[in-house]
C-alpha cells in the first residue's frame, strides 16, 4: 500500500478513513470486551443441621453465639498449653513452609505484573566485522578492509492490553495469592488444633497412667492381704494367684500408658520443630485441663467467613473466572508500541556526534489466525478447571458443615455421657468398698474383690476417656468453626494484593 492511497483526494495529508478504521476499530472492540459473568455454585440449605444445631446451643448451657475468639485455647485456662501455642505459631515447620509459599506466589504476581508496565532497556554493543571479496556487496564497490560498528542506545516496548489478556491474568495471579494466604491461614488453624489435640491427649494418658497407678497401689494391697490370709490358713492359694495375675495385668498397662506418653510426648516436639524428648521436661505430669465454662460458637451464617479453607476455595473459583478471561481475550489482536533511540558510529569517538543518531518508533500488531486449535482448546482447558474449581467450593463447604454437625454432637454426646459414667464410678466405688469389707470379715470370698476392684479401674479409666474426649470435641468444635486465626492475621501485603477491591469476589451462598 503506497502513502498516496491513505491520503484523501479531496484534503491533502488527511488521513483516509481506511486508516481510521485502523485504530477505531480495535477500540470500539475493546469497549465492547466485558469481564466473564459467571453465576456462584449451587449451594443447598443444610435445613436440618441448622435446626440441630439451634437445638444444640439451647440444650447446652456453655454454648453461646457470641463471636469465637481467635486464640480459643486460652478458654482451657492452661498456661502450657497457651505456651506451647504461641510456640508453634513461630517455629511449625509446616507454618514455614506456608509462609515460603506466600513468598513464592506473592514473587508469581509480580512476574505477571510486570507484563502491564512499559518495558525500557539499555543496548550496548561492538562488532567487528570485514567483507569477503566474492560478496555481491564487494562487487558492488564495498571494500572488503575489516571495520568496528559502536551502537549505543534504548529501546522501549508497551503492550495496551486493549482487550484484558494482560489484566486478566494478573487477575488471576493476585487471586492465587490470596489463595495460598488463606492457606496459610488453615494451616494454622489445623496446627492449632493438632497441638491442642495432642496436648490434651497426653493429659490424658497421663491422668489413665495416674489411675493405673493407684490402682495398682490397691492390687499391691489386696496381693499382700491375700498371702497373708494365705499364710494364716483362713485363704487358699487361689485367692494369692488371683492378686498377682490381677497385679501383672495392671502393670502390663503402666507399660504401655508410659509408652503412649512418650510418643505423644515426642509428637508435641515435632510439632514445636524440636528434636524427639526436647519437651519431655516440660510437660511433667499435670492434671487434664478443665473444661471451659464458656464456648462462643458464633451464628451459622458466618461459617463461610471464618473458615479460611472456604475463603480459600473461593479465591481459587475467582482465579478460575479470570482465566475464562484471559483464554478469551486470547482470541483477539494483540497491539503494542515499541520504539528505539541510539546512536551508532564506525569509531567510538563518534557517538557523541548528532549525524550517529538512529531512531525507530511505531505500533506493532499480532492477530491469531491459524493455531491448530490451541486457544480453543486453552479456553476449554480453562472452563473445565473453572467447573473443577465449582466443584472444590462446593465440596469445601458441604464438608465444613458436616465438621460443625459432627463436632456439636460430639460435645453433647460426650458432656452427657460424663454424667451417666460419674455415676458409674461412684456406685462401683460403693461396690469395692462393700466387698473389700466383707472380705476382711470372712463373709465374701476373694472373687468378689477381683470384680468389683476391677469395675472401679474400668469406670475411672472411662471417666478419664470420657473427659478427654469432651475436651477434643472442643478442638473438634473450634476446627470446624475455623478458630485459630482471623482476616487480620493476613499479612497486611498479601492482603492487599488478593483485596476483594481488586477483584470482586463472589460471596458465598449457602441459600440458594
Amino acid at each position: 500500500m503506497t502513502t498516496d492511497s491513505l491520503v484523501h483526494p479531496n484534503r491533502a495529508g488527511a488521513p483516509a478513513p481506511g486508516r481510521w478504521s485502523v485504530v477505531l476499530v480495535p477500540l470500539l472492540l475493546a469497549g465492547c470486551m466485558t469481564d466473564p459473568q459467571l453465576p456462584p455454585p449451587h449451594l443447598d440449605t443444610p435445613t436440618a443441621a441448622l435446626q440441630a444445631r439451634a437445638a444444640t446451643v439451647a440444650a447446652q448451657p456453655a454454648l453461646d453465639a457470641s463471636a469465637p475468639p481467635s486464640p480459643w485455647w486460652r478458654l482451657f485456662n492452661d498456661a502450657t498449653l497457651t505456651a506451647l501455642e504461641g510456640e508453634a505459631g513461630t517455629r511449625n515447620l509446616d507454618l514455614r513452609a506456608a509462609v515460603a509459599r506466600i513468598d513464592e506466589s506473592r514473587a508469581q504476581l509480580g512476574l505477571v505484573s510486570a507484563n502491564r508496565a512499559p518495558q525500557l532497556a539499555a543496548t550496548a554493543g561492538y562488532t567487528r566485522s570485514g567483507l569477503s571479496e566474492h560478496s555481491p556487496l564487494h562487487r558492488l564497490g564495498a571494500p572488503t578492509a575489516g571495520s568496528s560498528t559502536w551502537t549505543l542506545g534504548l529501546q522501549a516496548g508497551w503492550e495496551l492490553d486493549l482487550w484484558g489478556h494482560l489484566r486478566q491474568v494478573e487477575t488471576s495471579a493476585r487471586m492465587q495469592l490470596q489463595a495460598v494466604a488463606y492457606g496459610q491461614e488453615a494451616v494454622r488453624v489445623s496446627v492449632a488444633a493438632e497441638v491442642a489435640r495432642t496436648y490434651l491427649l497426653l493429659r490424658g494418658a497421663q491422668a489413665q497412667t495416674a489411675i493405673a497407678q493407684d490402682n495398682q497401689r490397691i492390687a499391691q494391697d489386696l496381693l499382700r492381704m491375700a498371702e497373708s490370709r494365705a499364710r494364716n490358713g483362713v485363704a487358699t492359694r487361689f485367692d494369692a494367684a488371683a492378686a498377682r495375675a490381677d497385679l501383672a495385668g495392671i502393670e502390663a498397662s503402666l507399660l504401655q500408658l508410659q509408652h503412649q506418653r512418650d510418643t505423644l510426648m515426642n509428637a508435641l516436639a515435632l510439632l514445636l520443630g524440636w528434636p524427639p524428648r526436647e519437651l519431655n521436661d516440660r510437660l511433667v505430669d499435670a492434671a487434664l485441663p478443665a473444661m471451659p465454662a464458656r464456648l462462643p460458637v458464633g451464628v451459622s451464617s458466618e461459617l463461610a467467613r471464618t473458615r479460611p479453607d472456604i475463603l480459600q476455595a473461593n479465591a481459587r473459583l475467582q482465579a478460575a473466572v479470570a482465566d475464562i478471561g484471559a483464554a478469551r481475550a486470547d482470541f483477539y489482536p494483540r497491539i503494542g508500541l515499541g520504539g528505539s533511540l541510539g546512536v551508532q558510529a564506525f569509531q567510538l569517538s563518534d557517538l557523541g556526534s548528532w549525524a550517529s543518531r538512529q531512531f525507530s518508533v511505531g505500533p506493532t500488531l499480532h492477530l491469531p489466525i491459524f493455531q491448530g486449535g490451541r486457544l480453543q482448546s486453552q479456553l476449554a482447558l480453562s472452563e473445565a478447571r473453572h467447573q473443577l474449581a465449582a466443584i472444590a467450593y462446593q465440596q469445601t463447604v458441604l464438608r465444613a458443615w458436616h465438621e460443625v454437625d459432627d463436632a456439636l454432637g460430639a460435645y453433647a454426646s460426650e458432656r452427657a455421657r460424663e454424667v451417666k459414667l460419674r455415676e458409674a464410678q461412684q456406685q462401683s466405688q460403693v461396690a469395692l468398698d462393700v466387698a473389700q469389707k466383707g472380705y476382711q470379715e470372712g463373709v465374701s470370698d476373694f472373687t468378689a474383690v477381683l470384680v468389683a476392684r476391677r469395675s472401679l479401674l474400668s469406670s475411672q479409666a472411662a471417666l478419664a476417656d470420657c473427659a478427654t474426649a469432651s475436651a477434643l470435641s472442643v478442638v473438634g468444635l473450634y476446627r470446624a468453626l475455623g478458630g485459630g486465626w482471623s482476616p487480620e492475621l493476613l499479612q497486611p501485603d498479601a492482603a492487599q494484593a488478593g483485596s476483594p477491591q481488586a477483584v470482586p469476589a463472589a460471596e458465598p451462598d449457602v441459600r440458594s
